[in-house]
């Protein structure tokens, strides 16, 4: 990734514009076939930007050909700098309002994999209008990794990818940019403190929220039978229980998504929003157990890029109608945010379709 890639992804305050309609075949940003892919992102060096962060997404590339212990040398201290600019409050107005007055686009992000495969992945950016859950902008690519997996540094891996597609939103469409974004992994609920939510919030200035669909077992918490004795409790779509660590430190929430789910989401602040805050939007954004940016999406690229075979997404069929951004409203006009969520992720029924393996995986 280029350096000073993180310049300028925070629109300019009043900033007007109109958005571009979608077409028949989707929003502006799709890609299919070969226009999808992409080469390897450079590292940092002939870039004529500089600054203070403008290493931050490089650093995977970096510790590309280091010995190992240099190599987790280096992330640690990276991890332990930008840490210490994680803010785990409510930063904006929307917010603190129970029904999320004033928010209108969430956003998600997500990395899948082709299973036997540890090169190729699909990094996706999903912009959803809110509480519709309508998409207004999909931006799906095939990329290369060269950073190798290890539990603990997931961020260094697929993080660079992700903020490329936020600034690419940020300089093509800066009306559709959401106002926070849904990741698939964890925040504070992990080794260090500072998992992929965080990372990917610090990097961006935007709030970010960690869900994960399995526990990652740090400081005492593990999926023995006291949790899964817990996940039994939870009857009904909403209900929740905290992950206290060892340490006494609340890390996140295990909330059960979905009336018919049998396995909880694991909810975790990432950047710039309260825990409880987190909690109520990922509610807000299932309709299925899952949240509806991105992770389905991603999968389904791969697919259809691929010719990879696997059960469809969900939904799709809904999704394959064009959706029309809104227009981009002026500084300090708001829209009617409804009740938080939509009439249907109250009654959605349970998933339908037949399961199938799954070619398409993804990291934990």
């Amino acid at each position: 990734m280029r350096a000073g890639a993180l310049r300028g992804l925070r629109p300019p305050g009043g900033s007007v514009c109109n958005a571009r309609r979608a077409g028949p075949t989707g929003p502006t940003e799709r890609r299919h076939g070969n226009e999808g892919r992409t080469a390897p992102a450079r590292g940092a060096s002939g870039s004529d930007n500089t600054g203070r962060d403008t290493r931050d997404c490089a650093m995977a590339r970096e510790a590309v050909g280091r010995p190992a212990e240099e190599t987790f040398s280096l992330w640690k201290r990276e991890q332990a700098r930008l840490k210490a600019r994680v803010v785990d409050r409510d930063t904006e107005a929307w917010q603190r309002d129970p029904a999320f007055s004033g928010l209108q686009r969430v956003g998600g992000v997500d990395v899948s994999f082709v299973k036997g495969d540890s090169v190729s992945a699909c990094a996706s950016l999903v912009v959803l209008s809110y509480p519709e859950l309508e998409v207004v902008y999909e931006d799906c690519r095939m990329v290369s990794l060269t950073a190798p997996y290890v539990s603990g540094f997931l961020a260094f891996r697929e993080v660079p990818f992700l903020v490329d597609a936020v600034r690419r939103l940020r300089e093509k469409e800066p009306c559709l940019m959401p106002q926070v974004l849904l990741v698939d992994g964890n925040g504070v609920l992990h080794h260090r403190g500072f998992g992929v939510a965080c990372h990917l919030g610090v990097l961006t200035d935007l709030p970010c929220v960690g869900v994960a669909k399995k526990l990652l077992q740090v400081d005492g918490l593990e999926n023995n039978a006291q949790h899964k004795e817990k996940i039994q409790l939870l009857q009904a779509r909403g209900d929740s229980f905290p992950l206290m660590g060892g340490s006494g430190t609340i890390l996140g929430m295990a909330l059960k998504s979905h009336d018919h789910s049998t396995k909880p989401l694991y909810v975790s602040v990432g950047h710039k929003m309260s825990l409880e805050a987190a909690v109520r939007l990922t509610l807000g954004c299932c309709r299925f157990r899952i949240p509806e940016p991105a992770d389905i999406r991603s999968r389904d690229y791969i697919r259809r890029t691929l010719g990879v075979p696997g059960p469809p997404a969900p939904g799709r069929e809904r999704n394959q109608k064009a959706q029309r951004p809104k227009a981009c409203p002026k500084e300090g006009s708001e829209e009617p945010a409804g009740e938080g969520r939509p009439p249907e992720a109250h009654s959605a029924g349970p998933r339908t379709h037949q399961k199938a393996p799954d070619p398409v995986a993804q990291e934990q």
